[in-house]
């Protein structure tokens, strides 16, 4: 259940579509995130995806911008484009754009026109009169051309009601398919949304979209307003993406419309999050741990009481079950964290502990959690290893020797390395910015591993004092494993290399 039941009865609008076409604009706006070039093959890759997730209209590109682009909506439009997904190209009131998406094979047009009076006297310099008549024109070319049109009166939500009206109507009038209402500057509020679309729909009979931007963290909510109001067309992107704050994200607009307003789709919910995690991975934009749905902490659980009730019942604290969009729960260690929680992840990991056992690491975790620390799944791992005394077969994997520091003529600093390596001794040297850097190159290379590489580095005191102990906590990490390590010693750069060393036998650990 995901509503009060006095939801449908008092709330839901009378008027809601039984189900809504997914318009992905990831490869247009989404493109158009500061930061984001994505290649052809790229492209064509994420194409392949949305149209695997179900997406009915995947908008590919601006095909006049550029001949990368151009190239990329024709190679899209010939390999994806079927009965289920259609290909959308972008283009300008403007003769050239239309050809080069008439050139590019694609399925429909969408074609806009500025129409509010900061576009219409600053950007354009053109009379509502002349915007009549070029967009008039541009959807009749289109059409004659053969091709289907997606309307976009842009800047829609700044545009006075009445002459948004009689643009809306012309547009109908010369047979478009689709008329998108964009909130272009993302000023809209969900009521405002609501209203608009409803009075568009009341005079109107065409399919009608609705494109949000996140300006004022609105993006999604004006999108579902759109919907109440009875657009059929939502406009979105993978992870939020497009300019400035982003447009209306697919995870949540989705999900949301299957599971708080029961609104069909044809998106298979179970390959959201790793469409999610192909599109962070391709453009290199990283969710927000936080984010709904796709982030990293959305199925996570650390708080002792809310990891209680999600074993006992997952709905206690869960609205959404990972497993509806392919994600899976995260039982998170932490301070907050209690035994059960602990016990959970013991368990997981087959490891067998007493009831005064995990007592005891979870106090150990909560310390350590006091401190600050981050604790992952190989620290709990050790912590457990050390209070049943096992000893782990990871400590065998790599052992220090000697460590042995020297400053040069020139004022650069050297290591010299001894140490056990899978049971034979080996040695090296390496030069490095500072005596820190120096040892742990020297290590990589004694040992061959030059992709580990130090994400993190912390250092603090233990005790106060001229002979304060170094507490050096890392993150280390080899492009397929990453793991926190501790290493505590009088000297600060041998309790560097502690901790390094303890981080490497985590990782090689099989």
């Amino acid at each position: 259940m995901t509503n009060a039941n006095w939801f449908n009865e008092k709330v839901r609008p009378k008027n809601l579509p039984e189900k809504i076409e997914i318009f992905d604009t990831t490869l247009r706006d989404g493109e158009q995130t500061p930061g984001v070039s994505l290649t052809a093959d790229k492209k064509l890759e994420i194409a392949r995806a949305l149209s695997d997730l179900g997406v009915d209209i995947i908008e590919a590109g601006f095909p006049i911008a550029s001949d990368g682009d151009f190239k990329a909506v024709k190679q899209i439009s010939k390999e994806v484009s079927d009965a289920k997904t259609k290909i959308c190209g972008l283009a300008r009131c403007v003769k050239k754009d239309m050809d080069a998406c008439i050139n590019a094979d694609v399925d429909l047009i969408h074609i806009f026109i500025g129409t509010s009076k900061i576009h219409r006297d600053y950007k354009l310099k053109m009379t509502k009169e002349e915007i009549l008549k070029s967009a008039g024109e541009s959807i009749q070319y289109c059409i004659d051309h053969g091709f289907r049109v997606h309307f976009s009166p842009e800047d829609a939500c700044r545009t006075e009601l009445d002459y948004l009206l009689k643009v809306c109507k012309l547009a109908e009038s010369c047979g478009v398919d689709y008329i998108n209402i964009p909130d272009t500057v993302g000023v809209m509020t969900p009521a405002a949304m609501r209203y608009l679309i409803d009075e568009l729909n009341k005079n109107l009979n065409v399919k009608l979209a609705v494109h949000c931007h996140n300006d004022f963290g609105m993006a999604v909510s004006n999108t579902l307003a759109g919907i109440e109001g009875g657009a059929t067309v939502p406009h979105l992107t993978i992870n939020g993406l497009g300019e400035r704050a982003g447009n209306a994200d697919l995870e949540q607009v989705v999900v949301a419309c299957k599971l708080l307003y029961e609104i069909k789709t044809n998106i298979t919910t179970e390959k959201i999050y790793k469409t999610s995690k192909l599109v962070e991975r391709l453009t290199g934009i990283r969710v927000m741990p936080n984010f709904p749905i796709v982030g990293e902490n959305a199925f996570a659980h650390e708080s002792g009481v809310h990891v209680h009730g999600v074993l006992a019942r997952a709905e206690t604290y869960e609205s959404i079950t990972p497993e509806l969009v392919g994600a899976t729960r995260k039982l998170v260690i932490g301070k907050l964290v209690g035994i059960h929680g602990v016990s959970q992840k013991l368990e997981e990991l087959g490891i067998d502990v007493t009831k005064e056992q995990v007592q005891r690491i979870t106090k150990k975790v909560k310390d350590l959690g006091d401190m600050g620390k981050k604790v992952v799944e190989e620290d709990l791992i050790a912590i457990a290893e050390d209070i049943i005394g096992k000893v782990s077969e990871r400590l065998a994997i790599v052992k220090l020797i000697d460590l042995r520091e020297h400053i040069d003529l020139n004022r650069k600093p050297f290591a010299f390395v001894s140490l056990v390596y899978r049971g034979k001794e080996v040695v090296s040297a390496s030069d490095g910015v500072g005596p820190v850097d120096a040892s742990l190159n020297a290590i990589r290379k004694a040992i061959g591993e030059e992709k580990i590489v130090l994400e993190e580095y912390h250092l603090d005191a233990i005790t106060g004092g001229s002979d304060a102990l170094a507490d050096v906590t890392i993150r280390v990490g080899n492009g397929e494993k990453t793991v926190m390590a501790q290493g505590v010693h009088e000297d600060v750069v041998m309790a560097s290399v502690i901790a390094f060393i303890n981080g490497l036998n985590r990782i090689l650990v099989k």
